[in-house]
């Protein structure tokens, strides 16, 4: 007997479900200094219990690097693509280029339309999100492929409110004219509605614990008579409340992006720091593998993302967007989020090679030779804003001669990064500062190492 498209798709949603094992991970490239992929793939399927990746393009050497590995890889189409892919023609020729040479040796099991679309627009993205879904999900069943799912992901500007989680719901506008046709061809394809909850936008000084999974008295919203004991719970049962309000709850819901930075500028302090995103990442992965849902869905593992893989030193924006990952470069991890198989070290497949540091194994922090004196004097006045010693910098002081600006900058970077641990992102300063191993100090001005 002949099965439909959507049974199918169905099914294979079915499969998926039960077959989740772990939590996944977003694999950004906007760095570099990154391992090439064929090294991130062996390292992601011997070292860690991550089994899926998303990526935000349709990387040729991403799709073959994973081939043959198991782990599943969701692949997104730019969303300046997404007019063109409208007409049937195209979503076809787009499967037969991007899809098709590398299914099913490498497991893709999603398309992604586009990325956070009604958040960042324009208009004509928005107006053609819904029919290119269509399209390339048209276009995959053609090609006799059932095994990927069409979705697309959402920031949660689609909500006007989400505290508490009963009153929430859609923005208008958006919610009877773009997301309830997104949401029907959710239910018609048995796909995901996939949304990018972060806790960490929402984070303030006086909740933090609400925010990253720590212990705190909770939030009880009394008209579901639910307490919420994380921000995580309580933005996706606002995203499952907004559904059930336009008539779809019964719409899978899974998460495509939420993370946590571990390093950030000085007003981005205390939200960005290593224990922050130790707490956030670490707390989701085992409220994940312990299968527990939400209030409202208590009984649902939601698959989830996180983002993301590496920090990476290339995206635009403030300290804190470089160092979102889970780990860095050389694939030792940026903290502890529970990812690691049981008896397994972090070292990379194939170590990327790194200056020799001196015989004796110190390390320190200095300015960069192209560094401006302006981005140095920033750093002074971060670093001695988080209780660093700078008296020495002072009048007086044994390093305040030289009375520049570099000098001065040298000293304090060299003794923040030493009292952080000398982890080489401790040194990053917004790409301003350097490791050496060549002793910095000069007369009775003595550097930390």
């Amino acid at each position: 007997m002949a099965v439909s498209p959507y049974a199918a798709a169905a099914l294979f949603l079915l499969a998926a479900i039960a077959a989740v094992e772990s939590i996944g991970v977003n694999y950004g490239t906007m760095g570099d200094n990154l391992p090439p992929p064929a090294q991130v793939a062996q390292f992601l399927k011997d070292k860690t219990t991550i089994d899926r990746i998303k990526i935000f393009d349709a990387n040729p050497d991403i799709l073959r690097a994973f081939s043959g590995t198991g782990i599943l890889v969701a692949v997104t189409v730019p969303n300046g693509e997404i007019p063109s892919l409208t007409d049937p023609g195209n979503a076809r020729r787009w499967v037969a280029a991007n899809i098709q040479p590398f299914h099913p040796q490498t497991k893709i099991n999603y398309i992604l339309v586009g990325n956070e679309i009604l958040h960042w627009g324009p208009q004509n993205l928005v107006d053609n999100l819904v029919s290119a879904m269509r399209s390339l999900h048209t276009a995959l069943s053609l090609s006799g492929i059932t095994d990927i799912i069409v979705t697309t992901a959402h920031s949660l500007g689609i909500l006007e409110s989400s505290e508490p989680p009963s009153l929430a719901k859609f923005r208008p506008g958006w919610d009877k004219g773009v997301l309830a046709p997104v949401l029907q061809f959710h239910r018609e394809t048995k796909s995901p509605f996939m949304v990018n909850p972060y806790p960490y936008f929402g984070y303030s000084p006086e909740h933090a614990n609400f925010s990253v999974f720590g212990s705190n008295k909770g939030l009880f919203d009394r008209y579901t008579k639910r307490t919420y004991g994380n921000m995580f719970d309580m933005l996706m049962d606002a995203v499952y409340i907004s559904m059930k309000k336009l008539g779809y709850g019964d719409v899978e819901i899974a998460i495509g992006e939420t993370g946590w930075s571990s390093l950030g500028e000085s007003f981005e302090r205390p939200r960005c720091s290593v224990e922050n995103a130790a707490a956030y990442n670490g707390g989701l992965v085992r409220k994940y593998n312990s299968g527990r849902g939400t209030p409202l869905m208590p009984r649902k593992r939601l698959e989830t993302y996180i983002f993301g893989l590496f920090n990476e030193n290339l995206k635009s924006g403030p300290l804190s967007e470089k160092n979102f990952g889970l780990f860095r470069p050389d694939f030792t991890p940026a903290y502890d989020a529970g990812i690691m198989r049981v008896g397994s070290t972090a070292a990379p497949v194939q170590p990327i090679k790194r200056p020799t540091p001196a015989q004796d194994g110190k390390k320190w922090c200095v300015p960069k030779a192209e560094a401006s004196d302006s981005e140095l004097q920033k750093n002074i006045d971060y670093v001695c804003s988080q209780g660093v010693d700078c008296g020495p910098i002072q009048p007086g002081g044994a390093c305040f001669d030289p009375n520049t600006v570099r000098s001065h900058a040298s000293f304090v970077m060299n003794a923040f990064y030493q009292r952080e641990g000398r982890h080489d992102f401790n040194c990053n300063f917004s790409g301003s500062g350097l490791i050496t191993s060549t002793d910095p100090s000069t007369g009775n001005c003595k550097y930390l190492a």
